[in-house]
């Protein structure tokens, strides 16, 4: 154990006084000698005793091996192999231990044989529970295995009366688990003894992976259902240069640990499943591949299908090592939405990456280059397939297995000719049989057949390509609906997403929240965000489109004049659109959005190129209905636009900008868990997901008038009681149903809405825009603090307040404009080489205008609660200059 010989089952190893490539050194227990039968050896016809080993092993003399000797024994001084204190040493040092205790014994080998398993071919210990007792007491060995888990208190019922110890996973083989770096960081123990209610255990705090974490650059991954299944296939040469393998721990047994190590496989193409053939085996691959696809999109899941009751370590023992080829050949590939069956072969699906015919595979997660691995030579299809079902033409690489050297050629593959005559030439040219490739060509024929077939099938693609659509889980349904039935669900919500890392804007982030929801309705919301260049709106924009399901979540920063009206024409069917800066939309796009914001439709008439060539006339239709969320620099926009959506102001105050500068300082001093703000994302998504597009009634519909000098009052209207649906639908778990099944708002759906859109109704009513609002609030409070009673009289140049509220001169002197325009200011004097100075010529109430809507819809909330006809409110009155 000293020097890390371990002999093979034959009791021999390689000798370490010589260069041996055959074990030589033949070892005896019994006699505590061994023997090397090497002639090359220097101790040849000599036995060794311990004492001649280390004497040889250390060349030293014997008087210092004697003292060495004495002293492995004592433990007295450095040259010790004392007993390592760190939980990783422990087991390495165990381990040894255990691997040596296998010749010795007779039962564990008898199991090993049992189990078709050979320690000459795996690292595999036995654990026979005797290292602490007796001459083998080492009381610095036991505290260390009592640290790790391999020993436990138990009484003290010895002879001497000292304290007793139980062990752990006696009359167990053990196998290593292995972390990254790949030392021992857990073990797994397998009874060796008939005991049917205990055969498996884990050392505490378990960790690491079987046989260890794969290699990076594997392209094909093995997934076993135990570690002996993993060992099973380890033992089989070809199989382990081909694959890598990973044991999972059990049907319920792939952890965060796994789904680490995997995911990081840069190279990975395929992960196959070799679970058990019982119905928990079954229920696990479909489990485990849903998980792995939405985490690994482009990867192909694959499932090896095995006879009932049978799993991999009993086929290996019933069959000899050939059989894991053949089943490997014929594995399953694994498809997550509408299949196409052809046979006994599940085709692909929109979200498939390969086409499997009787074993064959073709790869096909780039449409624009195919691959397909034959018996002759690796083939790769450059540019895609044709979509004329009379030929199939296409262009061909064809390379060599170990040569790399390649064969290029454009050819029909439903010309038998052709095919001959490439076969032909391509065969001398790399030196490869003509037969074998014709098999492969008529195979790839086939393969290509299908992916065609297939790619019709599925109907009309997405551009979304990569973004699986997410299941969730009984637990993660379960867990979301307690959510949602909890008291305080809207503060509860807008606290999750402030924990998402949305800084500030409290009412803006679950109103944009509630807007983008709506994408589940028949009759989706919009909004459109304000604010001046880097005042966060885009940033805004995209942490909430983040907690929306990213399926159902298209984000553009740029379209073009026409690109809208060529999309699929169910792409867009309840779907949230978020366009990054609508200023740069043309005319044309313009007019394109608003109408699939309006109609929930596109339709246009354009030129359309039949399969035979033929060019005719048609429609082309682009289907919602949409939601959108989009932001603007721009305080005017087309008047048509502007109605048909929400406005929404960032806060750009000095408090805002503090709070934001806070947040940045601590995420780069590494104080903010983003791991965290994903997770509450992720949460959010799953309430969303939750939350079914059921029918909403409002009784108090009728009852409740906005202001009736806002922007558009009609379209607003209705914007407001589509958003009370939405309150009510966010609250369905809480919510009654009448006879069918609609949700009934309450009062305090209305409440709640009106709270979450009031700003944006007060926007619709003033006449400047979000951010003009913000300046002009701002100008007016600069000169009410430095003029004192004077204000209303003060008159005041750009530069001055350009260096006193800190603002671009850009920015600035887009404000003036804009306030000139609207006869809130006016120049009084100055030249344009020198400068104007301006004086505020209308000093509105802004407050008082929040405080008149304010108490117009409380009064008129009020009254709903007593029972005050609608029709007995006062009147609404316009704002009075001050």
């Amino acid at each position: 154990m000293h020097y890390g010989l371990k002999p093979d089952k034959h009791l021999r190893l390689h000798c370490p006084f010589h260069d041996d490539k055959t074990p030589s050194l033949q070892v005896y227990y019994k006699t505590q000698t061994c023997y090397c039968f090497s002639s090359n050896c220097k101790t040849h016809g000599k036995s060794l005793d311990v004492i001649d080993f280390v004497m040889h092993k250390d060349g030293i003399s014997k008087r210092e091996a004697i003292l060495k000797c004495k002293e492995l024994i004592g433990g007295s001084t450095s040259a010790v192999a004392a007993v390592p204190v760190s939980r990783s040493g422990i087991l390495n040092y165990m381990f040894t231990y255990f691997k040596n205790a296998i010749h010795n014994s007779k039962p564990a080998q008898a199991y090993l044989q049992s189990r078709g398993l050979d320690i000459t071919r795996l690292e595999v210990g036995y654990n026979t529970a005797q290292f602490h007792h007796g001459a083998r007491r080492d009381e610095q060995l036991i505290s260390a295995c009592v640290s790790v888990g391999l020993l436990s208190a138990w009484g003290s019922n010895t002879r001497e009366g000292i304290q007793a110890y139980k062990p752990f996973g006696k009359y167990c083989i053990v196998f290593a688990l292995r972390d990254r770096e790949g030392s021992i960081s857990g073990m797994y123990f397998r009874s060796t003894v008939n005991d049917s209610d205990q055969r498996h255990y884990y050392l505490k705090d378990r960790k690491g992976l079987y046989p260890g974490y794969p290699k990076g650059d594997i392209t094909r991954l093995i997934l076993t259902e135990s570690v002996i299944d993993a060992a099973t296939l380890l033992q089989h040469h070809e199989i382990g240069k081909a694959y890598g393998i990973l044991a999972c721990y059990g049907t319920n047994g792939l952890t965060a640990e796994h789904e680490a190590a995997i995911v990081s496989l840069g190279q990975l193409q395929e992960i196959i499943f070799a679970f058990d053939g019982d119905e928990a085996g079954r229920k696990a691959v479909e489990k485990y591949s849903a998980l792995l696809k939405n985490r690994l999109p482009y990867v192909l899941m694959s499932s090896i299908v095995l006879p009932d009751g049978e799993d991999i370590n009993s086929i290996g023992v019933s069959h000899t090592a050939e059989v894991f080829t053949e089943l490997l050949q014929s594995r399953t590939a694994l498809f997550f939405s509408t299949e196409v069956s052809a046979g006994k072969t599940n085709l692909s699906s929109p979200e498939s990456t390969a086409v499997v015919s009787a074993g064959a595979l073709l790869d096909s997660r780039n449409p624009y280059k195919l691959i397909y691995v034959g018996a002759g030579g690796n083939y790769y299809v450059q540019g895609g397939l044709s979509k004329q079902l009379d030929s199939m033409k296409i262009t061909l690489v064809i390379e060599h297995k170990e040569s790399g050297h390649k064969s290029r050629n454009k050819i029909d593959l439903y010309e038998d000719k052709q095919v001959e005559r490439l076969c032909r030439e391509a065969g001398e040219k790399l030196g490869v049989r003509k037969d074998v490739l014709e098999q492969d060509l008529y195979q790839l024929t086939d393969l290509l057949d299908q992916y065609r077939e297939a790619e019709q099938g599925k109907g009309e693609s997405t551009p979304a390509e990569g973004v699986a659509v997410y299941t969730l889980s009984e637990s993660e349904r379960n867990t979301a609906v307690r959510f949602l039935r909890q008291e305080g669900l809207l503060q509860a919500l807008n606290v999750l997403l402030g924990e998402t890392g949305i800084v500030g804007e409290e009412q803006n982030r679950l109103f944009l929240l509630l807007v983008a929801l709506s994408y589940k309705m028949p009759a989706p919301l919009h909004a459109l965000i304000q604010g001046s260049s880097g005042s966060g709106k885009t940033r805004l924009l995209k942490q909430v489109s983040d907690c929306i399901p990213p399926e159902k979540v298209t984000r553009l920063t740029r379209v073009s004049d026409k690109v809208l009206y060529n999309y699929p024409e169910r792409y867009f069917i309840n779907r949230l659109l978020c366009l990054e800066d609508i200023d740069g939309l043309s005319e044309e796009a313009e007019f394109a959005f608003r109408e699939l914001q309006s109609n929930g439709e596109l339709n246009s008439a354009t030129s359309i190129k039949l399969d035979n060539g033929q060019i005719t006339s048609g429609q082309k239709t682009v289907k919602g209905p949409i939601a959108s969320l989009a932001c603007t620099t721009r305080g005017e926009l087309y008047e048509d636009n502007m109605s048909r959506v929400f406005l929404i102001a960032v806060d750009e105050s000095g408090e805002q900008t503090r709070r934001i500068i806070g947040y940045q300082n601590n995420k780069a001093a590494g104080e903010i868990d983003t791991g965290r703000e994903q997770e509450r994302k992720g949460f959010i998504r799953n309430l969303v997901r939750s939350l079914e597009a059921l029918e909403v009634v409002n009784p108090y519909a009728g009852r409740l008038q906005l202001p009736e000098d806002a922007h558009k009052i009609r379209r607003l209207h209705d914007l407001f009681l589509n958003f009370v649906k939405m309150v009510t639908l966010l609250h369905q778990y809480q919510r009654r149903r009448d006879s069918k099944g609609r949700l009934i708002a309450e009062l305090s759906d209305v409440e709640s809405a009106i709270g979450i859109m009031f700003d944006s109704i007060v926007l619709k009513v003033d006449e400047l825009d979000g951010s003009l609002r913000q300046f002009y609030e701002q100008l007016k409070e600069y000169l009410r603090s430095k003029y004192g009673t004077h204000y209303s009289q003060a008159e005041f140049t750009l530069r001055e307040i350009r260096q006193g509220l800190h603002l671009s001169k850009t920015q600035l002197f887009r404000y003036a404009q804009d306030l000139v325009r609207l006869e809130y200011i006016c120049t009084c004097g100055g030249h344009h080489n020198k400068g104007f100075t301006y004086k505020i010529v209308y000093w509105d109430n802004y407050q008082g205008l929040r405080e008149r809507i304010r108490t117009h819809l409380s009064n008129q909330l009020s009254a709903i609660k007593v029972g005050t006809p609608a029709g007995d409110l006062e009147r609404y009155g316009k704002p009075v200059e001050r």
